[in-house]
C-alpha cells in the first residue's frame, strides 16, 4: 500500500461522522447570501444605475442638441415627440428616430466641442 494512500485512509478514519445538522444549514444559507450580495453589488446595482442615467439623458434632449445615434449617425434635433426624435443630418435631410436610438448628446449647435 502506498504511503499517500495510507495517509488518506488514516485521515478519513480520524474524522467523526457528520449528519449535517443546523450548523451545516446555517453555513449554506450564509454562503448563498454572500453569493447574492456579490451578484447584487457587481452586476445588478451598476446596471440599474446605468439604466437610470440613460433614461435621464434621454429625458433631457431638447431642440438644437447635437446627438449621435447608436448607429453612429450625427445630427441636430429639430423635432421631439414622446417616442421619436427628428434629426437634421444635412440641408433638406431630416430623419425620424426612436428616442431609444440616441446614443449620446453632444454640444448644442452654436457651441464648438473640443475633440
Amino acid at each position: 500500500m502506498p504511503i499517500a494512500h495510507a495517509a488518506d485512509l488514516a485521515y478519513a478514519a480520524a474524522l467523526p461522522p457528520t449528519n449535517g445538522g443546523p450548523s451545516a444549514m446555517a453555513i449554506q444559507i450564509l454562503f448563498f447570501g454572500a453569493i447574492f450580495a456579490i451578484f447584487y453589488f457587481l452586476l445588478i446595482r451598476p446596471q440599474q444605475k446605468q439604466r437610470k442615467g440613460r433614461e435621464a439623458m434621454l429625458a433631457t434632449i431638447k431642440r438644437g442638441d447635437r446627438v449621435v445615434t447608436t448607429g453612429g449617425l450625427h445630427g441636430t434635433v429639430v423635432g421631439l415627440n414622446e417616442q421619436t426624435v427628428i434629426l437634421k443630418v444635412a440641408d433638406q435631410v431630416k430623419l425620424e428616430f426612436d428616442r431609444s436610438a440616441i446614443g449620446r448628446i453632444g454640444s448644442a449647435q452654436g457651441e464648438k466641442g473640443e475633440a
